[in-house]
């Protein structure tokens, strides 16, 4: 609202110039000239000047004066360079089929979201300091035919393969309709010990990604005679007494999360999870907790949920290293501080992008702070940490 008032304004003072002059104009201002604009701007009020270009730079100023006001504070981290940055897209799911609705009745993409991911790696290497990207899972859908679900994983694999860095994917219910375990996990390259897909990795010594299995303990995946797989269906006999295990209908508040295309983190891995935070504590690294499935309540619905988020925010919370949780899963996206004052964000879908639009990001990484710029239906966000 604010680019359309200014840019009605400029017209309104130079109606004989084009409008994309203008528009040209306001995108190519960065932040700090902002500044001294808006200082020029009130001079204008103050002394009605009438000079044209004092006007126009006046109006210019209005901009960044307003601009600078914006509700997420995104202006706040200008002037500081990020230590490092990386990209982030999640739920592309891509299948080769027509335009449909889901269970809510919300459009799905399925050919446009590799266009999205596309453009988002065009972007990613255009930028150029980017460190590496995050796939946060779903990489194609579950609505694929089984007999093209192979080479639809190896061509979303070969598109990501074209950003100029390195790829770091997770895995997504979606991912496993498609393939087993252990043919997914080698075409994604996610490191594994028996089949299980949780990691770490420090793109720098300050730093610490943790990225957990959400599918560790579940109904999909793993062979049907796996001890997690029998687990799994087994809990959801004594959680969700519906005949469709995918239903929520009769469950109340968070039970409502004990679906079929959800999962749990198994009690090995919260282990591991609390020996990595327990070093990257000793290490003084701040850690950025990334899973398919969100761990928190107020970031998502209550069908979304990890089953045992609860257990492993009870690991993240003995220590304050984790600063930020990063996931996908719920299409819309959300964002929420929890008790212990650590950020949990969810990212939009690609995969629920009408042609022309976008959701994809990147992060830039400060000591204090992740910044999110995001590109058209993925939201910008600051998360600044809690001291």
């Amino acid at each position: 609202c604010t680019y359309d008032a200014v840019i009605w304004i400029l017209g309104v003072l130079e109606p004989k110039q084009p409008p994309n002059k203008w528009q040209i104009l306001l995108d190519s201002i960065g932040g700090f000239a902002g500044y001294g604009l808006s200082f020029m701007f009130l001079i204008a009020l103050v002394r009605l000047d009438r000079n044209r270009e004092f006007k126009l730079l006046g109006a210019l100023g209005l901009l960044c004066l307003l601009g600078m006001g914006s509700t997420n504070g995104l202006v706040s981290a200008q002037g500081k360079q990020p230590i490092f940055s990386f990209g982030v897209i999640s739920d592309v799911q891509y299948a080769d089929q027509p335009v449909r609705r889901s269970f809510a009745g919300v459009l799905r993409y399925y050919r446009h979201s590799i266009c999205v991911l596309q453009r988002a790696i065009h972007k990613w290497n255009e930028i150029q300091k980017l460190k590496f990207v995050v796939n946060f899972g779903d990489i194609v859908d579950g609505c694929c035919p089984k007999d093209q679900s192979l080479n639809a994983v190896k061509l979303l694999v070969d598109e990501f393969e074209t950003f100029k860095g390195t790829i770091y994917h997770m895995i997504g219910n979606h991912c496993l309709y498609n393939l087993p375990r252990d043919m997914l996990l080698p075409l994604l390259k996610i490191p594994s010990l028996n089949g299980h897909a949780y990691y770490d990795f420090c793109p720098i010594s300050e730093y610490r990604f943790v990225v957990l299995d959400g599918y560790d303990i579940s109904a999909i995946g793993w062979p049907q005679d796996h001890p997690n797989t029998i687990e799994a269906l087994k809990f959801l006999r004594e959680k969700n007494p519906n005949s469709e295990k995918n239903s929520p209908e009769g469950l109340m508040g968070l039970e409502r999360r004990f679906l079929k295309f959800n999962g749990a983190v198994g009690k090995e891995q919260l282990k591991w999870l609390d020996g990595v935070l327990e070093d990257a504590t000793k290490s003084n690294q701040k850690v950025v907790l990334c899973c398919h499935v969100p761990l928190d309540p107020g970031t998502t619905s209550q069908e979304a949920l990890l089953w045992n988020y609860d257990e492993v925010m009870d690991v993240v919370h003995r220590y304050s290293c984790v600063k930020v949780c990063l996931a996908g899963h719920d299409h819309t996206g959300g964002h929420s501080i929890d008790s212990h004052g650590v950020h949990h964000h969810v990212f939009e879908a690609a995969l629920e992008c009408p042609p022309g639009t976008d959701a994809f990001g990147y992060i830039d990484v400060f000591d204090d702070r992740l910044l999110l710029i995001g590109t058209d239906r993925m939201k910008s966000t600051e998360m600044i940490f809690t001291p």
